[in-house]
């Protein structure tokens, strides 16, 4: 069986990488107008803001290479456990498919919380 930290990251490159395909599939289908995001006017607060939350998979991706057990469990679990929560909060905003990817980086943030809450060292 695979290592649990392998598993864990592997997970956080699937979530940062449906993040990505939403992005994506957002552009090309037209849903975006360049400087607004939901008709609201972008800021360099509110980039900078998605820039950190977007950082938060690929840093979960090192630090769950990197930092020790047990401490690397519960960060695992509390940040899986926020992106839960925050996808689930702002799902109703979107159009089908990034609904869709969001249920699926639900489902991947879940799967995370329970390898890691099953995680003995």
């Amino acid at each position: 069986m695979l290592n649990t930290r392998i598993i864990l990251s592997g997970l956080w490159v699937a979530v940062m990488l449906t993040y990505l395909w939403g992005d994506v599939l957002t552009i090309f289908a037209g849903d975006m107008k360049p400087g607004e995001m939901g008709g609201v006017k972008v800021t360099q607060p509110m980039l900078f803001g998605i820039g950190v939350l977007m950082l938060t998979p690929i840093l979960m991706f090192v630090l769950t290479l990197t930092l020790p057990y047990p401490a690397i469990r519960w960060v695992n679990i509390i940040v899986a456990i926020f992106w839960i929560i925050f996808n689930l909060i702002s799902l109703s905003g979107y159009p089908a498919y990034n609904k869709f990817l969001l249920s699926v980086s639900v489902i991947f943030n879940a799967i995370t919380v329970w390898y890691a809450w099953k995680w003995l060292g």
